[in-house]
């Protein structure tokens, strides 16, 4: 794989990749390129832009992924995520909930490519950091790769050179949105096509990559891959992206962390929160699967999704949640 600043990538999820999901991503890899869930250009324009947009100086590498069709709406909202210092807009083509349909933007945006096109350089003459496209490989049941390709080729034509591809069709009509992550075909061969097609362009693998090994060995050839519901429920994956990405690169990690440090760097954090008036409960719920198949992970998220607990707690009961794990990892006592 290529040496890149999109090697290993953290897929935009809406409800979870809020900023407090991406601090604690960031505790587990300095080397991931995280992602905002996607936010539409109304709520830019018109919403809390603090809330919003706002996010922890050491989520960096950090990219604002925009959802919208108007160009000079995507506009305006991708100067203001420069603004405030995202390293990257991307903009959504692959989404294929019914919701995001009706707004005219996401998926179905790929049956526009010259619309989409006009979105990108549009964006691309607002801001100076790269602008970027999450896709589909297809609409629909039809499997042509010239569709794909041609999608491609107009945002290659105004200067995009960043393509994350989720290597499935997007079937617009009688799936839901998890279906449409599940049951159209996957096909990773067409997004090496489009790499050997477009050589000069960054192409990062998405969809059906459900551990780290897995996704490195399919996007050999390629950019990058961007793992999404896997790592966060499995979020102990990342703490060993530095070592593999050091590693391909010939250095030497220096990012080894433990999960006991994870949840202290993370109870210092909820605490800061805290003042700023955030529930304990919007931080924790990332983080119940830090310990996933380890013992003790069941004592782990029982007591961080205990409602009566998290409402009366303080950021002590992180510690004390992973003191029960601690306890139940060693052997028994004879």
């Amino acid at each position: 794989m290529q040496n890149s600043d999109w090697r290993f990538c953290v897929a935009p999820m809406m409800d979870w990749t809020d900023r407090h999901c991406r601090f604690f991503h960031r505790q587990l890899s300095r080397r991931a390129r995280l992602y905002t869930e996607m936010v539409t250009t109304g709520a830019v324009l018109h919403g809390d832009r603090e809330r919003l947009l706002g996010f922890d100086a050491s989520e960096h590498p950090v990219a604002l992924q925009l959802g919208g069709s108007e160009p000079a709406d995507l506009a305006q909202a991708a100067r203001m995520g420069e603004q405030f210092g995202y390293d990257e807009i991307n903009l959504n083509c692959g989404c294929p909930s019914e919701r995001v349909q009706r707004g005219a933007f996401g998926a179905c945006l790929m049956a526009e490519p010259a619309l989409v096109a006009d979105c990108i350089k549009a964006m691309q003459d607002a801001v100076s950091v790269p602008v970027t496209v999450k896709h589909r490989i297809g609409l629909g049941r039809e499997a042509s790769y010239a569709f794909v390709r041609d999608f491609v080729g107009a945002l290659y034509a105004i200067g995009c050179r960043v393509f994350i591809v989720h290597a499935r069709n997007a079937w617009l009509e009688g799936l839901s949105p998890k279906d449409n992550r599940e049951i159209p075909p996957l096909r990773y061969d067409v997004v090496h096509q489009l790499k050997a097609d477009f050589p000069d362009a960054r192409f990062i693998l998405n969809g059906g990559l459900d551990t780290l090994d897995a996704a490195l060995l399919a996007g050999q050839g390629l950019d990058g891959v961007m793992l999404g519901r896997a790592a966060y429920h499995d979020p102990w994956q990342l703490a060993q992206v530095d070592a593999r990405l050091d590693g391909e690169s010939g250095q030497s990690s220096t990012n080894v962390v433990s999960r006991a440090e994870v949840v202290e760097r993370m109870a210092v954090y909820a605490q800061d929160c805290s003042a700023r008036g955030v529930p304990l409960r919007a931080i924790v719920r990332h983080m119940l699967g830090l310990y996933h198949g380890q013992p003790g992970a069941r004592a782990w998220r029982r007591t961080l999704s205990d409602a009566r607990l998290l409402h009366q707690a303080s950021a002590q009961l992180l510690r004390e949640a992973a003191a029960t794990v601690e306890a139940a990892s060693q052997p028994a006592q004879v």
